[in-house]
């Protein structure tokens, strides 16, 4: 990818690893390219490192008034991936890694992956509640990418404590819509947010998942928008969340400062579009999670 170069139009990402400098961090990125347990065929290990060349497309300027660039407001980090983060060990990589980013950031911002990192991220990040954006349920059996919030419950998450949007038809079983209602998950179908809009879903969300002790954790499954604009998910359908609904509820969410850590997963690089717009989506979500956080700044 060749950029052009003007000194009066920085551009995002760079950001220096988090033991080059001392002190707190408002957000540190990390990679967690989890992948070997996908229901589906998928090249989501390859999404860290193209979110990251992504991030060189876009300004760190928010237009304000009075404009902002994040990089100066921010004390931002990325601390690279977690070499193998599946499995056992892998996972135990993931919660350490994110446990020690916790402690000096006020957001820890992982690259997915598939939707598995969900689980070692939030428990890493002592999330007491969750928010999920995504079509699907995640509650199926076993250990896969769907099964990340069974997984989180049967360890002791609070079920009252999780709230799932944009549940969509035809992209789940009744069996596990009987299941989320059993366990008393909130679950805001795609049809209502789209009817109720973004900062209304997101501040019910708020006020349900941070209901308690420990922070929220934040899923950000990118195949909830519609196939036009996120290709790279193998599991995104048409009419979907349109790109600019699912960057306003990500912004919304970070806004709060009980927003501890996120994941943004689901995303196949290597099965993009050519124009890389599943890539791209990806990228903005970052800069949307560090718009919410300077918000709170």
């Amino acid at each position: 990818m060749t950029l052009s170069h003007d000194p009066l139009w920085p551009r995002a990402g760079g950001w220096p690893a988090p033991h080059d400098e001392a002190g707190r961090w408002d957000a540190v990125v990390l990679g967690v390219p989890a992948w070997r347990t996908s229901l589906s065929p998928t090249g989501a290990h390859a999404t860290p490192a193209a979110v990251r060349e992504a991030l060189r497309r876009y300004s760190p300027t928010l237009l304000g008034p009075p404009p902002i660039d994040l990089t100066e407001t921010l004390r931002i980090a990325d601390a690279g991936d977690i070499p193998s983060p599946d499995g056992p060990e892998g996972e135990a990589s993931v919660r350490s890694a994110v446990r020690e980013l916790s402690a000096t950031s006020r957001l820890v911002i992982a690259l997915g992956g598939d939707n598995s990192a969900t689980y070692a991220v939030a428990q890493g990040a002592g999330a007491g509640g969750l928010i999920t954006i995504d079509a699907h349920f995640d509650l199926r059996d076993g250990i896969s990418n769907g099964s990340p919030v069974r997984r989180l419950v049967a360890d002791g998450l609070d079920p009252r404590r999780i709230v799932q949007l944009g549940i969509a038809d035809f992209a789940n079983s009744t069996a596990y819509a009987q299941r989320a209602a059993d366990l008393g998950i909130t679950v805001v179908s795609l049809d209502d947010v789209r009817r109720r809009g973004a900062a209304d879903v997101m501040a019910q969300a708020l006020e349900i998942a941070g209901a308690g002790d420990g922070g929220i954790h934040l899923d950000i499954d990118v195949d909830v928008c519609d196939r036009s604009v996120a290709p790279g998910c193998p599991a995104s359908v048409p009419g979907g969340l349109a790109a600019w609904e699912l960057r306003a509820l990500v912004r919304a969410a970070a806004s709060d400062s009980r927003l501890r850590s996120a994941d943004i997963v689901e995303v196949d690089a290597t099965a993009d579009a050519p124009d890389g717009r599943t890539v791209r989506l990806a990228a903005l979500c970052v800069l949307e999670l560090l718009a919410g956080v300077a918000a709170t700044a």
